[in-house]
This record gives structure tokens, sequence and C-alpha cells, in this order.
């Protein structure tokens, strides 16, 4: 798998190629969350969700592969005077510690391949506290838009309903988003998932 971004952070030093404003989902999510509750994104890209998340008063490690992503991330979090610990590093493969009440990422999974994924999302449900939360969004086969060159292993329909299938799903959506990250308005057919793990597991589906 191959994602451009990071060459592209490094293109745009003083560019927030996705904004500054909290995602859709972000906004979604928070309200979930109880007081200081601990959050983890996978693939933080330039920090504007971390940070968000942070503001809310929440202990915030954002995972992003590239250090000029995390340079960028660091400047918005100074500039609202949040903390955040970054972790400079693969999603895929790192360890940052844990537990959470929210494991969080928006656009970034898809870059993990499928074989990796299913360790992913097995590792990530270990560190999940009983009762706390999972939410992504992904990029689908239904309608691909290939972006700057970038290489998907792009998500099967149910693929990521069903990596949560001994979880309790809370939102699961399936439609298109608008995008010009490249300089061209298109559309990626994504998945959008909000699901809480039970306050008892089944052996072995932790």
């Amino acid at each position: 798998m191959r994602s451009p971004w990071a060459r592209e952070y490094v293109r745009t030093p003083r560019r927030y190629i996705w904004g500054t404003e909290p995602s859709e989902l972000a906004r979604d999510v928070v309200r979930l969350l109880p007081a200081r509750a601990r959050v983890v994104e996978l693939g933080s890209g330039e920090g504007r969700d971390s940070v968000f998340f942070a503001a809310r008063g929440f202990d915030v490690i954002g995972v992003e592969l590239s250090r000029a992503g995390i340079d960028k991330a660091e400047r918005l979090a100074r500039a609202h005077e949040v903390p955040v610990r970054w972790v400079h590093g693969d999603m895929a493969r790192g360890r940052f510690g844990g537990p959470f009440h929210l494991v969080y990422s928006c656009g970034a999974i898809h870059y993990v391949p499928r074989q990796a994924r299913v360790r992913l999302f097995r590792r990530l449900k270990s560190v999940t506290v009983p009762d706390g939360y999972h939410a992504h969004i992904v990029f689908t086969a239904e309608s691909v838009y290939v972006e700057k060159g970038e290489l998907i292993d792009y998500f099967g329909a149910g693929e990521l309903r069903e990596a949560y299938h001994d979880w309790r799903v809370i939102d699961h959506e399936h439609g298109m988003i608008s995008c010009a990250a490249d300089g061209l308005l298109h559309q990626h057919s994504v998945e959008r998932l909000i699901a809480q793990r039970p306050t008892t597991l089944t052996r072995g589906l932790a």
C-alpha cells in the first residue's frame, strides 16, 4: 500500500491540506466520551481531530507515519494551547499503550493491507476499556478515485461492519464524500462505523 500524503505534507509545510476544523466523525463521537477520556487517533495526519479531542480535555495520542505531518500537527496543537502526545510510526506495527476510551481513525486504515488489518483490529480491541468506543471512516471499493498515485486496499462491502460483529454497533453508514485534496473535485465511496465494546466479552473475542 502507498499513501501520497507524507510527500504532500512536506510540500505544504504552511498549508493544511485537510483544514484545521474537526471532521464530522470527530464531532459526532465526542459526545459519547466521558470526561478526561483517553483517545488514540490512528493516522492523525496534520492533527485537526487530535487537537479537537485535546481541546475537549481528553488525553490524546496521535499516531502518524509522516514526520512532516506531525510537525504541522504540533504547530496546530501549540496554536490551540493543548497537549497531544504525537507518536511517529506505523499504526499497523506500533505499540502505543492503552487502555483507551476511544480508538479513532478518519480515512487512514484503508492504507493498511487487508491481512494486517485483521491483526490490527484484534489488537485495538484489546486496548479498549469495557464500554469504550471505536470510530472509523474507510474508503470502499464501490467507487474508486485514485489520488496522486496512491495504492489502497479498499474495504469490501460489509468488511468494516464484520470486523465488529462482536461489538454493539451504534452508527453504521455507507455513502459518498466529496474531496478536492488533489485540486480536482471528486468523490470517494466510504463506510463509516461507530461501535462500542461490550462490558463483558466472550472468551477469545478481544
